[in-house]
């Protein structure tokens, strides 16, 4: 018995979970699969029950889990709150609790889907790739961070850090998705201005060189942005930090139409997360428009990698 945590989320995340759950049940009942599903709170709904976003009891039950389904958390509802009490901020922590290191978003073209994008029917034609975004750290996760006052002035801190371990269990990670591919891996970077690239660059060569069958290539991050709109063929699998991966991704929505039609998958040592790429769309919850199928893949998703059931 697989044990699934559920987690809808706000906004129309309970909706495209709902439908995700019943692609999920239905696969699972033809090819025998047994599953048992466990509901528990995350984000904004955490918030209001709890004041918690993500409360002891979800981390402990996601802990003990095989997979997590997650619809989306947040909304201009708990906007106002405290930066470390924002429904984001307890998606952020479940990813470092499980040590969910590893963001995958496919990004494909789906035939009839074409004339959904608003670009060129014949630039996009075929484009097939896979994102792999480094999650647990980077800008989103360094300290010091905060906003101080010094003085008359005030001074808002990030901190981007990396070490040699993240770098290189992403970068294995991709090379072994690329291997199984087409072949090719473009590490995404700004090496020229920042430190933390410049060790990122230097760790992905030391890696590739367990892969000679995969082809390395490296790439500024603000010359892949325009690349994924003006040619997206040319990539197969790319690799980036937490921040690049996180906007890249978004942006190469764009390309299958909508980012609502994007799956993800967050992988660790165990288990896995699984949730489409949108956000909550408050302003379409409860209205039946919400497009499910970022949610279906992710499912799909769920199956060929945490429940190894292709």
């Amino acid at each position: 018995m697989a044990p699934i945590v559920v987690l809808r989320g706000d906004g129309i995340g309970p909706e495209v979970v709902e439908e995700g759950l019943k692609v999920l049940k239905a696969a699972a009942r033809r090819y025998g699969i047994a599953l048992e599903f466990t509901e528990a709170l995350l984000g904004g709904v955490a918030i209001d029950a709890t004041g918690d976003p993500l409360p002891e009891e979800t981390l402990r039950r996601c802990r003990e889990a095989d997979a997590i389904l997650l619809g989306a958390v947040g909304g201009p509802k708990w906007d106002t709150l405290p930066g470390d009490r924002r429904p984001e901020r307890g998606l952020l922590r479940l990813r470092q609790g499980l040590e969910l290191y590893a963001n995958l978003r496919p990004v494909r073209v789906f035939p009839p889907l074409l004339d959904v994008s608003p670009l060129k029917r014949d630039v996009i034609d075929g484009a097939d790739f896979m994102i792999f975004r480094e999650l647990t750290g980077g800008l989103y996760y360094g300290t010091p961070r905060g906003i101080e006052q010094r003085g008359e002035e005030e001074t808002g801190i990030d901190t981007l850090i990396y070490t040699t371990s993240e770098i290189a269990r992403i970068a294995r990670l991709a090379f072994q998705a690329a291997s199984r591919r087409r072949k090719k891996l473009t590490s995404v970077d700004k090496a020229n201005v920042l430190m933390s690239s410049q060790l990122w660059r230097r760790v992905v060569v030391r890696v590739a060189q367990d892969f000679p069958g995969v082809t390395l290539e490296h790439i500024l991050v603000d010359n892949c942005a325009m690349q994924i709109i003006r040619n997206p063929r040319q990539f197969d699998v790319i690799v980036t930090e937490n921040m690049f991966g996180d906007i890249l991704s978004d942006e190469a929505a764009v390309i299958a139409g909508s980012i609502g039609l994007l799956p993800s998958a967050s992988l660790g040592a165990r288990g896995g997360l699984y949730e489409p790429v949108h956000g909550t769309a408050p302003d379409i919850a409860g209205t039946g428009q919400a497009n499910p199928i970022g949610t279906i893949l992710s499912v799909a998703l769920l199956m060929r990698y945490s429940l190894k059931q292709e």
